[in-house]
């Protein structure tokens, strides 16, 4: 019988103002079960519960925000309480500690017009500076430490994504999306490429009932000079942004590939994207969604017009 792993529960708290909803919003993200300002009698309780049933059978690693608001805190108790919880070997705890310089916090707070938790109806600089001495304990105690004085949100979110990402190899879901223009845009698009000006195969009597998965076709809008030279382009481009999605955390990233119909030439340059993306170390899904629609000559004329106008 295999030995049970230790559940990893992360304590977040800091100065107010200083990211803790950003960090708990980001750990969420990431895999973690949040819950902000949980009571701190209630801590082994909490940790006693099984996992909701609507997590499948995964028991996800839990991040516990608190700070000075927090009913029941008192950090010289709740660290008693904390280490006693450290001697179990069935969890691996630790504490994220969020800090931030008083000037700018008075900024932000200035910038929001929110009023500091400690400060109602005093400056928040009194307030800051209370809570700062009450934190101190846990200040001195914490494993991990954030400084978000120069730290934009998108800063934080990257830091706490380096420091507490438990699955190294997540990777970036990447979907390339073939799409009829004459039937609108899908909603969900990152990135958009429009490949109308490509040779449409429609207008060739032996292809047009074809898609862009014939190999016929496929021969038929490669021939178009410009054809090379265009996916060369937006593969470059692609394989520039998707490692920087990657790094900013970004989950899903979906590709638009646009055509008049939708059943030929972004059919095609779909299917080749992913080809030479998968190549180059990415794994891409490819989504089709009007490869089964019916041709519509009126719009694929209408475009042919409005194309010899120079629309």
């Amino acid at each position: 019988m295999s030995e049970r792993r230790a559940k990893p529960v992360l304590l977040v708290t800091g100065l107010s103002g200083a990211g803790k909803s950003t960090a708990l919003k980001t750990l969420e993200d990431i895999g973690w079960e949040t819950v902000d300002n949980f009571p701190i009698r209630l801590v082994e309780r909490l940790l006693e519960t099984p996992p909701s049933t609507s997590l499948g059978d995964s028991d996800p690693p839990l991040a516990l925000g608190f700070d000075s608001r927090t009913r029941g805190f008192e950090p010289h108790k709740l660290i008693k309480r904390v280490k006693r919880l450290q001697k179990k070997r069935d969890y691996l705890i630790s504490t994220l500690f969020l800090d931030c310089a008083g000037g700018e916090l008075e900024r932000r707070y200035g910038e929001t017009r929110r009023r500091h938790p400690l400060a109602l109806d005093r400056p928040a600089k009194e307030g800051i500076a209370l809570e700062r001495t009450v934190l101190d304990p846990f200040r001195r105690w914490a494993d991990h430490v954030i400084d978000t004085t120069d730290l934009t949100a998108n800063d934080l979110q990257r830091e706490i994504r380096q420091q507490f990402t438990l699955d190294k190899d997540a990777v970036t879901t990447i979907t390339l999306t073939s799409f009829g223009f004459s039937r609108g845009i899908p909603n969900n698009i990152d990135l958009l490429f429009d490949v109308r000006f490509l040779a449409n195969p429609f207008w060739n009597p032996e292809l047009k009932l074809k898609t862009g998965l014939d190999a016929e076709v496929a021969e038929y809008i490669a021939k178009d000079p410009a054809y090379h030279e265009a996916i060369e382009k937006i593969l470059d481009m692609l394989k520039f942004l998707l490692p920087r999605y990657q790094e900013s955390g970004k989950a899903y990233v979906n590709i638009g590939i646009g055509c008049t119909g939708g059943r030929h030439r972004s059919v095609h340059v779909a299917e080749q994207l992913s080809k030479d993306l998968r190549a180059s170390g990415f794994s891409p899904n490819v989504l089709h969604r009007n490869l089964a629609s019916r041709p519509m000559e009126a719009l694929e004329s209408m475009q042919k017009l409005n194309g010899d106008r120079g629309i």
